[in-house]
């Protein structure tokens, strides 16, 4: 019966760990153009694939580490399929929010240093 459950685990466990990171990036990414829009100076293309860049990067990044984790064992009852799926499936959300901020800060530094590059360059030309 466990190798059963373990496989059921696994179906159940992966889409809803590539399902979050696609949620999650969708989100992340297309309120992120109006950023590199700002930090590239309006530059469309090179902001448009910057985005795209890092969008492939959190893909990568995040449905690596959900296959990094994937090991389930020792199931002996839907009650263990449960607690373990609801740890597994908590612990990748609570890592994919943290990665998520990560970005967001990452996009406001960016953000702040392109700012201030600005202002650099506008006291040269006064």
């Amino acid at each position: 019966m466990s190798t059963s459950l373990e496989l059921i685990a696994y179906i159940i466990y992966l889409p809803i760990a590539i399902g979050l990171t696609t949620m999650v990036s969708e989100h992340l990414f297309k309120n992120s153009k109006i950023f590199m829009l700002d930090i590239f100076g309006q530059k469309i293309e090179i902001a448009m694939a910057t985005n795209k860049l890092f969008k492939i990067g959190f893909y990568l990044l995040n449905i690596g580490f959900a296959l990094r984790i994937i090991k389930i064992s020792g199931l002996i009852d839907y009650k263990d399929l449960v607690e373990t799926l609801s740890g597994k499936i908590g612990g990748f959300s609570i890592y994919l929010g943290i990665v998520m901020i990560a970005f967001i800060l990452f996009f406001l530094k960016g953000r702040k240093a392109s700012k201030e590059n600005n202002r650099k360059m506008e006291k040269e030309m006064v």
